[in-house]
C-alpha cells in the first residue's frame, strides 16, 4: 500500500501496553516525553475519528495499569481494551487480533511500550499479514538505547515506516488550516508547551 496521506487517514491506531510499570522500565527516552507522545496519538485519533485498539498485559502485576489519561481521552477504547494474560506478541492474542481485524483498516499506526518487546513482535506479524504499518517510534522506548535501535532497525528492515510523533501528526493533518488541522495544532502546541 502506498505511503500517502490518504492511506494514513484511513488507518487504525494500536496502542500497546502504555502501562505505568512497563513505561518505568524505559531508559531510551524520557518517561514524560514518551507519555506525551502516546497521549498526543490518542488525542489525534479522537479528532480524526480513527478506530483505536488498546491493549495491556498483566495489569495486576509489575506492568501496572494503563495510563489513566487514556480513559479520559478514549473512554470507549479504554473500556473495551484487550487485557492480555501475558502473551508477548499481542497479535497472538485472539481477542486483540480480532479487534485489529474488526477495524477493517489496512494501514495501522502502532505505538507500544517497550519497542524491543511489545512493539516489534506485533509489527512483524502485521507486516507478514500485508498491512502497511506506521510505527510512532517515540511514543514508546526500550530499557536501553541499543535495544531500542535494534528493534527499530528490525521493524524498518521488515518494511515498517518509522516516524516521530510530530511527523506523524503533521502527515495526518496534511493542512494545518483545516478545522481538523487546527485541532491537531492545538494538541501539538499544548503538548510541547507542557
Amino acid at each position: 500500500m502506498a505511503d500517502t496521506l490518504a492511506s494514513w487517514r484511513d488507518a487504525a491506531l494500536l496502542l500497546i501496553d502504555h502501562q505505568v510499570g512497563t513505561m518505568s522500565w524505559v531508559k531510551s527516552i524520557p518517561f514524560e516525553e514518551m507519555k506525551r507522545n502516546a497521549l498526543m496519538l490518542a488525542r489525534t485519533a479522537g479528532i480524526l475519528k480513527l478506530p483505536v485498539v488498546l491493549t495491556s498485559s498483566m495489569e495486576g502485576h509489575a506492568q501496572g495499569p494503563l495510563l489513566s489519561e487514556l480513559e479520559t481521552i478514549l473512554p470507549t477504547a479504554f473500556k473495551s481494551r484487550i487485557q492480555r494474560a501475558g502473551i508477548v506478541n499481542a497479535m497472538n492474542d485472539e481477542k486483540f487480533a480480532a479487534a485489529v481485524k474488526a477495524t477493517g483498516r489496512e494501514t495501522l499506526i502502532v505505538a507500544g511500550v517497550t519497542n524491543d518487546v511489545c512493539t516489534v513482535f506485533p509489527v512483524l506479524t502485521l507486516l507478514e499479514q500485508g498491512h502497511h504499518v506506521l510505527v510512532a517510534a517515540d511514543a514508546g522506548g526500550s530499557p536501553g538505547k541499543m535495544a531500542d535501535e535494534l528493534a527499530l532497525e528490525r521493524m524498518a528492515r521488515a518494511g515498517a515506516t518509522l516516524l516521530g510523533t510530530n511527523q506523524l501528526l503533521a502527515g495526518l493533518a496534511g493542512d494545518w488550516s483545516t478545522p481538523e488541522g487546527g485541532e491537531l495544532v492545538a494538541v501539538l502546541s499544548q503538548a510541547l508547551q507542557a
